[in-house]
């Protein structure tokens, strides 16, 4: 099974993903290390990506995610994944059973002040507006709220999917 971990940046995904996967004993990666660089420096400047230069980004973790699921290991992948049509092309190359979205959801306020306390990361707090303006309910991720602390969220997370 592959979890992916959907939500705006500054969400969680990272953090709960890492510390999730280790619990599981499972493979965790993050889909900004899939980025190019180019898509990283538009961001880094401050421009928003289009999705022409998310395509590419989205086919290679649809690729990935295809071989992570054929494995006979469990992994978690931190993923916006903000739009149907993204989450569409992620699951294209595998069954829908081997893949569960977790949506991780956060009042933009709070994720704000998460992002401008963020250390070294190329997405500035002055792209979250645009990511919440992208941002496409998914009807089959299980919601969890960030409020609380990332291992209450992974607590939440385990019971809710029984792992």
């Amino acid at each position: 099974m592959v979890i992916i971990l959907m939500g705006v940046s500054g969400s969680g995904k990272t953090t709960v993903g890492k510390i999730l996967a280790s619990e599981l004993g499972w493979h965790f990666y993050d889909a900004d290390d899939f980025h190019t660089p180019a898509n990283k420096q538009k961001m880094s400047a401050g421009s928003a990506l289009t999705d022409a230069d998310r395509w590419p980004w989205l086919e290679r973790l649809a690729n990935k995610i295809s071989g992570w699921a054929s494995e006979q290991s469990g992994t978690v992948l931190a993923c916006s994944a903000l739009k149907q049509s993204y989450r569409e092309l992620l699951d294209s190359q595998v069954a829908a059973c081997s893949t569960a979205y977790i949506h991780l959801i956060g009042e933009k306020l709070l994720i704000a002040e998460r992002l401008a306390s963020r250390q070294a990361h190329y997405m500035p707090l002055g792209l979250l507006a645009s990511q919440y303006e992208i941002l496409e309910e998914c009807s089959n991720a299980l919601p969890v709220d960030v409020t609380g602390t990332p291992a209450e969220i992974v607590a939440e997370i385990r019971l809710k999917m029984n792992l």
